[in-house]
């Protein structure tokens, strides 16, 4: 039965009172548009930034979210970011060596665009301006915070300064026109002190100042259920990291670390073939709100096949 049928043959069911509407919740509706996080396909990026983009989009791919750091970024992060990049295998993040107007003109000739991007905390505390004229130039509304560095999350009072330092850094986005998010890690989803952090800084930041990205494969394997946050938190997911597992996994720890990370990427699938059930998720996703979903699959080691594959599953729902 072709999706048409099915959706008719659904239809008539819920009139005729013989199907619960809420069992259609659980088939997502069309998505029109995926997007893609580059972090997914660095090298090819650093190699061939242009050629990249192109195959991208020619594999149908309309968004994209770029990742730090920038040459506007603070100096904090740029000195993290090449602490790390030997362990990686690349350097190339932000522009990739162009200028932002090279960038904004190799997405318009692709037929793309980026609603989004990350970047990092220093940044966004000392450095909105920058990210608010760069928004202006390459047309992306949300600036994403992918993880809050480990200093910062010691024990629940820190993640209650978190909520706080939230909230400011959620005013200054909106007064430089962009919208503030942040990225969930595998950490802060189990309990400290009685409470669990991610629901901490859910319910202590402003709903009109603080939105968030929901990455499925770190929840996960932190020990949470999308769904359920989908379901209790409505309007405050806009964006989602789509990727699967091939087994359920869980950290060695905390998950407040790069190195358990790391330990999963080997874990992370398609978006068509783990045993997370997407269709499940995505449509609970776009009833709380979610309008942004990036395939990400961090690293892969063919993204040429595999990135397609991705995009064709998701297309098909």
């Amino acid at each position: 039965m072709n999706r048409r049928n099915f959706m008719y043959s659904t239809s008539m069911l819920a009139v005729a009172g013989l199907l619960k509407p809420e069992s259609l919740l659980s088939f997502p509706k069309h998505l029109k548009k995926v997007g893609i996080q580059l972090f997914s396909l660095p090298k090819l990026l650093e190699k061939d930034f242009r050629g990249a983009i192109k195959m991208l989009s020619q594999m149908g791919y309309k968004e994209l979210e770029l990742y730090g750091p920038y040459p506007f970024s603070a100096n904090e992060a740029k000195e993290r970011w090449e602490k790390v990049t030997p362990y990686l295998g690349f350097s190339g993040s932000g522009y990739f060596g162009l200028t932002p107007e090279e960038v904004k003109g190799v997405l318009k000739e692709n037929g793309m665009t980026t609603p989004a991007i990350h970047t990092d905390f220093i940044t966004l505390q000392k450095n909105m301006n920058a990210l608010g004229e760069a928004g202006h130039l390459l047309g992306f509304e949300y600036v994403g915070l992918p993880l809050i560095p480990e200093e910062y999350r010691k024990n629940l009072d820190d993640y209650k300064k978190i909520a706080d330092e939230f909230n400011k850094i959620g005013e200054q986005a909106r007064k430089v026109g962009l919208k503030f998010s942040y990225h969930n890690h595998g950490y802060g989803l189990n309990e400290i002190e009685g409470k669990i952090p991610l629901k901490l800084i859910l319910e202590k930041t402003d709903p009109k100042l603080v939105f968030f990205e929901m990455d499925l494969f770190w929840t996960v394997a932190g020990g949470a259920d999308p769904v359920e946050y989908l379901k209790s938190y409505p309007g405050r997911y806009h964006l989602m990291h789509v990727k699967n597992m091939k087994e359920k996994k869980r950290f060695s720890g905390d998950g407040g670390d790069s190195n358990q990370w790391i330990e999963l990427f080997p874990y992370m699938a398609t978006a068509g073939e783990g045993v997370l059930d997407l269709k499940a998720i995505i449509a609970q996703a776009q009833k709380s709100g979610v309008t942004h979903f990036f395939v990400e699959q961090d690293m892969v080691a063919n993204p040429e096949v595999e990135l397609k594959k991705n995009l064709d599953y998701l297309l098909s729902l």
